[in-house]
């Protein structure tokens, strides 16, 4: 967020001196940032402060538009943007240099694609959507640290803003410029319904999807809107200096006790928002007259201009700084010795930001009177960033590329199960590697369309099919349920291309198939809405097959079979579909591939904790085999090959069995692919040819 004075004429080099400067509301983003700083490294918990940068940002920005609108001077709308894009992101370009340097240096490589993804959304100013589409996309939540790139969120939100509101202004300006007298007031009206919306829209998103709500830009403009109306109506405002003092020193309080009294995180940004929002504008409509018995004295106070000073700079790096410590400590929380010292290394880097940086660009005269000079250091901004970045991803790419290109006999992968191969002199990397994780997810491509395409609300977006599933001459298997049936597809996905099968697949992450089974992706009701359209889809569009995966891993407990899971199979074999029924793979509690690849480099002499575990029971075994009874059923059980000897194991055959903690590489799931086979030939079911 922008924690540079923004006061006075927009071109000042030195706005402290400019009118309208507030020292007392400087202070008052130098206390927020201490306590978005103390709340991290110390509480683990969110401050509230950020709300009050959001509302103080919007406070001077639309002042600032005012002040023009007042005087008749043009708005002059790209000046202003190169101008405040100019003092933003050269700081910022240069922080995300220095976490992509440190990640290279320091992070796992299975964190490398996260922060190649950020570091770029963080850039461009999009990273709060970023992390909103990431909140609920199921495959995106296993990452056990947070982003470096998070904090990037809200000054993601602010340079949106800082694009929306010039264009509000210009428009309404635009609309009235025949009739000035009428501008203020229709800002006014513009703003109070943006308010209203905003916080309407909020309200309601929080309260269904509060995850994805948290970083949504949509439930975040009451708050600018609620600064601009402060701007507005400020001249106008005016109030007994003792009710200005008690209001100052609500406000301040207010503020300090928000993160420990409200739920910041995890109720944000509805109506408890109106908490920060609301203590913030008493602090600037109470410091107008700067009453000495209010907060104005405490707000200016040399320690908080000091803050101050480096208040955007320390936001920017104390939060990478915070990261970096978790990932080499391989701790979620420092003490009090380990906070002072995150807290006073990021001091440092904060100085060092600001004065190098910062500061210089902000002042210099030359950027303002030479624009193309301002646009070069935008265009220098990002190359700071781009090139680094572009260069490490695409070294990282044609690596991958060349290890897939590369002779596979190093890689028996479940093959080594049935007869094993020497790999004793083989010295090749680990398959696949940490930075290609995201391309294991098993994906068939294509969209359902035709008459394949369901026609259930409740399934759109989780039909997928081949190419040629469409034809009913073809031998057509369905495939049903959550990221454990995709990852269990693979193999099958092999065996389809051998054996001229079309594919299709039903899939949402967290429900797997079964009436009244649990839901752990948290998608509740919808959950069992779309399993039961999931089977009348089956039943409508009669494959051959379906394929399922019938039990339920867990890590420490026995595996069972998925509740209700006897009654889709009772309904598929009753109008002649046969149904292939598979056993989940086991399940950890710690993340295997990352256990796996750390064994896979160590060095001889190094004794790598092992990533052996003892394979869990399954407890259903009578109701099991109650089910494969059933004739029109054929059980496929993987567990020989991904747990040899009643041991599960993260490397077989040279490669990564697992990508996480409790799913199946689709590199290793390819190699199953003949097991596969083995167990439909001899379970006498579909037209497997014997070639």
């Amino acid at each position: 967020m922008n924690l540079n004075p923004l006061r006075g004429r927009d071109n000042a080099p030195d706005a402290t001196t400019a009118p309208g400067y507030r020292a007392d509301i400087d202070g008052l983003r130098a206390l927020a940032i201490l306590l978005v700083v103390v709340y991290h490294v110390w509480l683990g918990r969110v401050s509230g402060g950020v709300d009050v940068f959001l509302m103080v940002s919007a406070f001077f920005l639309t002042a600032s538009f005012v002040r023009r609108v007042r005087s008749d001077r043009p708005l002059e709308l790209g000046a202003f943007w190169l101008r405040r894009f100019r003092r933003l992101l050269p700081a910022a370009a240069v922080t995300i240099a220095g976490v992509l340097a440190v990640a290279f240096l320091s992070y796992p490589e299975t964190e490398w694609p996260r922060v190649w993804s950020e570091g770029w959304s963080s850039l461009f100013y999009v990273e709060n959507w970023t992390l909103a589409f990431s909140e609920v996309d199921y495959y995106a939540r296993d990452s056990v640290r947070p982003s470096p790139f998070q904090h990037f969120w809200s000054l993601s939100v602010q340079g949106q803003v800082f694009v929306l509101w010039p264009l509000i202004v210009a428009a309404v300006w635009l609309f009235l410029r025949k009739r000035r007298y009428a501008i203020i007031p229709a800002l006014a009206l513009v703003f109070s319904a943006i308010f209203v919306g905003s916080l309407a829209f909020s309200i309601i998103e929080t309260a269904h999807a509060q995850s994805f709500a948290y970083f949504d830009t949509r439930t975040r403009l009451w708050e600018f809107a609620a600064g601009s109306l402060v701007a507005l109506a400020l001249p106008f405002v005016r109030i007994p200096r003792w009710s200005a003092a008690i209001l100052g020193w609500v406000g301040v309080f207010g503020i300090v006790l928000c993160g420990v009294v409200l739920d910041v995180q995890g109720g944000f940004p509805g109506y408890l928002a109106l908490w920060p929002v609301g203590c913030t504008a008493l602090v600037i409509i109470a410091g107008v007259d700067r009453v000495r018995s209010g907060p104005s004295a405490f707000l200016e106070s040399a320690a908080l201009r000091y803050v101050s000073r480096d208040a955007y700079a320390l936001y920017l790096v104390h939060w990478p700084v915070l990261v970096t410590w978790m990932v080499l400590s391989g701790r979620s929380q420092p003490g009090w010795l380990a906070g002072l010292g995150i807290v006073g290394l990021s001091f440092i880097l904060a100085r060092l930001v600001s004065a190098l940086v910062e500061q210089p660009i902000r002042v210099a005269p030359a950027f303002d009177r030479l624009p193309r000079l301002g646009a070069m250091v935008l265009v220098a901004s990002v190359a700071v960033v781009a090139v680094p970045l572009g260069a490490w991803q695409l070294a990282i790419k044609q690596k991958e590329t060349t290890l897939m290109a590369s002779e596979s006999a190093g890689y028996p992968g479940a093959a080594q199960v049935d007869g094993p191969v020497d790999l004793a002199g083989v010295d090749l990397p680990l398959r696949p590697l940490p930075t290609a994780l995201d391309d294991e997810w098993v994906d068939l491509g294509l969209s359902c369309s035709g008459p394949l395409e369901p026609t259930d609300s409740a399934l759109r977006g989780s039909c997928v099919q081949t190419p040629g599933a469409q034809d009913p001459a073809t031998t057509r298997v369905l495939v049903m349920g959550d990221s454990h049936a995709q990852q269990l597809m693979s193999p099958l996905v092999t065996l389809a291309d051998e054996q001229e099968w079309e594919l299709i697949s039903l899939l949402k992450g967290g429900c797997s198939i079964g009436i009244g089974a649990p839901s752990w992706s948290g998608s509740g009701p919808p959950c069992d809405e779309w399993r039961v359209a999931a089977v009348d889809y089956a039943l409508r569009i009669q494959p051959d097959a379906v394929y399922l995966v019938v039990t339920r891993a867990t890590p420490a407990s026995p595996e069972v079979l998925v509740e209700g899971i006897d009654v889709v199979i009772d309904a598929l074999t009753a109008q002649g579909i046969e149904v292939i029924a598979v056993r989940d793979n086991p399940r950890f509690d710690f993340n295997m591939y990352e256990c796996a690849l750390a064994e896979s480099e160590a060095v001889p002499g190094e004794n790598p904790a092992p990533c052996g575990v003892p394979e869990v029971a399954l407890e259903s075994g009578n109701a099991l085999n109650a089910i494969v009874e059933n004739p029109g059923v054929t059980l496929v059980d993987f567990r020989p090959w991904l747990c040899p000897d009643g041991v599960c194991r993260g490397i077989i055959g040279n490669i990564a069995v697992y990508i996480d903690d409790n799913h199946l590489s689709s590199t290793y799931g390819r190699t199953l692919a003949p097991m596969l086979k083995r167990m439909l030939e001899a379970g006498e079911r579909l037209d497997v040819n014997a070639a």
